[in-house]
């Protein structure tokens, strides 16, 4: 797809099709050697072809070689943003006017959109680089940024006279349930206005290295895995009973794969400490947005 955002495969294309021209005029020169005598024009003439298509091969070569090196581009910048620098930005991106159809918002979870490609050109290939990540373009390029929110939205495409950014993709709206999941440790909690409220926790004492003589190593692994088995029942136990209406999950990866509770969305950090402490170290950590100007 990248070479036909770029235009490669046209020249590549075309490329191959002089090939075989000049595969053609060889044969031909071949064939006019054995009758040289009566074909010396036409022969010369076929050279005089040969050489051309040569050059002409070599420059669509270079130009393919150019666009290949082109495709290798950097964002002019990246940045992690939250609180006062994300409500900042966030609020940049809302105050841009332009004419009616002249802002594009597209949120890109795979493919890159044909809008997006046809506005922003071979620079298109720094969007599937972030991607899933939600793009705004004016027409003028003034504005060529792309953001990645936390609970990021379906994908889509929309043209209108302002950028779409909505305050709840990038800040835990009041209602939402966030539990931090650990081998050993968990905490839940609802956000109200910005905080975390109604924490509830779990610890349970799981081994964490093996000493020296008393089980062997395959028990001590065996009951350390039955430890961690019964600290993620306790933990589907309070989340059965909270019964939230939507979920982030975090956490390590290890743990959270074995959870297949309904969410929002689900990731992995690194938050220690104390659960309620590591709760909110998970949450500023998820509700962190990547800023890439394209």
């Amino acid at each position: 797809m990248l070479d036909s955002l770029l235009g490669r495969a046209e020249l590549k294309a075309r490329i191959e099709e002089l090939e075989e021209e000049k595969r053609h005029l060889e044969r031909r020169l071949d064939a006019e050697s054995e009758r040289r005598s009566e074909a010396v024009t036409e022969r010369q003439e076929a050279e005089e072809r040969v050489n051309r298509l040569e050059d002409r091969i070599a420059d669509l070569e270079g130009r393919v070689a150019e666009e290949r090196d082109g495709s290798d581009l950097t964002p002019r910048g990246t940045e992690s943003i939250r609180g006062d620098r994300l409500d900042d930005v966030l609020s940049r991106l809302r105050s841009v006017e332009t004419s009616p159809e002249g802002a594009l918002t597209a949120m890109v979870t795979d493919d890159v959109p044909d809008a997006v490609a046809s506005l922003l050109g071979d620079r298109s290939s720094l969007v599937a680089d972030a991607a899933p990540c939600l793009v705004c373009v004016d027409d003028a390029k003034l504005v060529s940024v792309a953001l990645d929110p936390p609970l990021a939205p379906d994908s889509f495409v929309e043209w209108a006279d302002g950028f779409r950014v909505d305050e709840d993709w990038f800040h835990p709206p009041d209602g939402l349930s966030v539990a931090l999941v650990r081998s050993d440790r968990f905490a839940i909690g609802v956000v109200d206005d910005g905080d975390l409220t109604d924490v509830e926790t779990v610890e349970t004492d799981v081994k964490a290295t093996h000493s020296k003589g008393g089980f062997s190593q395959s028990r001590f692994e065996r009951r350390r895995d039955e430890q961690i088995t019964a600290h993620l029942d306790d933990c589907r136990d309070v989340v059965d009973r909270r019964d939230p209406d939507r979920l982030v999950l975090l956490g390590e990866r290890t743990v959270l794969d074995d959870l297949d509770w309904p969410t929002v969305a689900r990731a992995a950090v690194d938050a220690s400490g104390p659960p309620r402490e590591a709760l909110v170290d998970a949450l500023d950590s998820f509700f962190t947005t990547r800023l890439t100007l394209l």
